[in-house]
């Protein structure tokens, strides 16, 4: 990653000094190139200046570590998101919120726990933040929409210590930070961390701020990481089928899962959705960027990766981390350089090259075929049989489809439009594929009314059947 490196840095630098950020930490994260990694500014450590290696607290990017290891259990069968938390874990109120609506933030649990928490800068320990959940409120219903609360992660993240049988950061150690070599995120300030400040508005004065331990709300704020290790993360959020293809994390699905939105946070401005513990961005064209900000006295971080989108080299990821609690431009720098990335440095074409022929059972059915009065092409690319509608978008992915182990007439549509429904090939006595059914639709070979007459047939023909 050379070539457009002088444009990242001027971003940085621009972001550092229009924000006023003593220290901030940068990097790019991608499936093609060395990871990418600038600094910029004053540790505020006078014993360990500012590096790549510098440490930073990230804040709320933490609950898309809770979130995953709450996947992690739901995958092996150990929680039903639909089910109540009440079935985990033993709380005196607000037992019937599920699992899904807390990962989601639509579960209506009040922001932070009982008590004034950051007037005091004591947080709670795990045993008595669950022991006052009959004192904390339920501010909106279950279900009505979407409501930011760290106490609702928090306690998401003391069901799995709960259920795995150890602690919170020991289970997220084990579970996460190790299989993926994410060696430099901890649950503890190290002491080359840099200091986070409070920058006075009106004059260039800094003062440092405590660095707060948030006990039992730990798994929705408490965890240090360097730019370069929340690169890493970010590009795994958009990317796990390259950063973790084994899925010794994570199944590729199941974060795919967890990047469907669920909620908006904003009804009137559609700018960001929420799905299970992630962020979701829109950037236009189709692309989509995932992950999670964060904040703490002193700090703020933007960690995201990139979905979709021309030139975009897949696992590309991005950190942003300052030591200013109050500089926006922390949380823009972030997608301002995933966009630089796919357009200063895009991934290289590959050449086409020629496949395998289509099996012999599926060639009768590509080309163009007709449903609803509308034209559909299908096709066989990349070992399996897609469809697209004619006049669909470019960027627009086609269905994908796989036949049913038993059943190689009748498809299972796996991603795409009408995912999840069935296709049913019918075909004549040689063997061609004379109609099928999408979802139930009709197709044919040609444009038909649904009374099954020609499109061709006008009004007068009609009549006079």
């Amino acid at each position: 990653m050379s070539a457009p490196t002088p444009r990242y840095e001027r971003a940085a630098r621009r972001a550092q000094a229009d924000g006023r950020i003593p220290a901030l930490s940068v990097a790019l994260h991608r499936a093609d190139r060395e990871p990418w990694v600038f600094t910029v500014g004053d540790s505020g450590n006078p014993d360990h200046p500012l590096g790549p290696g510098t440490p930073f607290r990230i804040g709320s990017v933490t609950k898309t570590f809770t979130a995953v290891l709450v996947m992690q259990a739901r995958d092996e069968g150990l929680v039903d998101l639909d089910a109540p938390i009440g079935k985990y874990l033993d709380v005196p109120a607000h037992g019937d919120a599920t699992v899904r609506r807390l990962l989601s933030h639509t579960a209506g649990f009040q922001r932070e726990p009982y008590g004034d928490v950051w007037d005091t800068l004591i947080a709670p320990d795990a045993g008595r933040m669950l022991a006052e959940l009959d004192r904390a409120e339920r501010v909106l219903p279950n279900a009505r929409r979407f409501h930011y609360s760290n106490l609702g992660l928090a306690v998401l993240g003391q069901m799995v210590a709960g259920l795995r049988g150890g602690t919170w950061a020991e289970i997220l150690t084990e579970r996460v930070l190790t299989p993926l070599g994410l060696e430099h995120t901890t649950v503890g300030r190290p002491a080359d961390a840099a200091v986070g400040y409070l920058v006075d508005a009106y004059s260039d004065a800094a003062r440092p701020e405590p660095p707060v331990d948030v006990g039992g709300i730990a798994p929705a704020a408490q965890l240090w990481s360097t730019a370069a290790d929340m690169a890493k993360w970010a590009a795994f959020l958009a990317s796990p089928e390259i950063t973790d293809p084994a899925g010794a994390v994570l199944a590729a699905d199941t974060v795919d899962e967890m990047r469907w939105p669920l909620t908006t946070t904003d009804e009137s401005l559609w700018a960001a959705g929420f799905g299970l513990g992630l962020i979701l961005v829109p950037e236009g064209k189709r692309v989509m960027h995932v992950g999670h900000d964060g904040a703490m006295p002193g700090f703020l971080a933007g960690v995201y990766g990139r979905r979709g989108g021309d030139g975009n080299p897949g696992a590309l990821g991005c950190a942003v981390l300052g030591s200013s609690g109050t500089a926006g431009q922390t949380n823009e720098l972030v997608h301002e350089l995933l966009r630089l990335a796919a357009e200063l440095d895009p991934a290289e074409i590959r050449p086409w090259r020629a496949g395998p022929p289509t099996p012999t059972a599926y060639r009768p059915v590509l080309g163009r075929w007709w449903s609803e009065g509308m034209e559909f092409v299908f096709a066989w690319h990349d070992g399996r049989l897609q469809a697209r509608a004619a006049e669909a978008p470019a960027g627009r992915p086609p269905a994908i489809f796989e036949p049913l182990p038993d059943r190689p007439d009748v498809l299972r549509t796996v991603s795409g439009r009408e995912a999840g429904e069935l296709l049913r090939l019918t075909r004549d006595d040689s063997g061609a594929v004379v109609r099928m059914h999408w979802a139930t639709y009709r197709f044919t070979r040609l444009q038909e009314g649904f009374d099954g007459g020609p499109a061709s047939d006008g009004p007068e023909t009609t009549n006079r059947r």
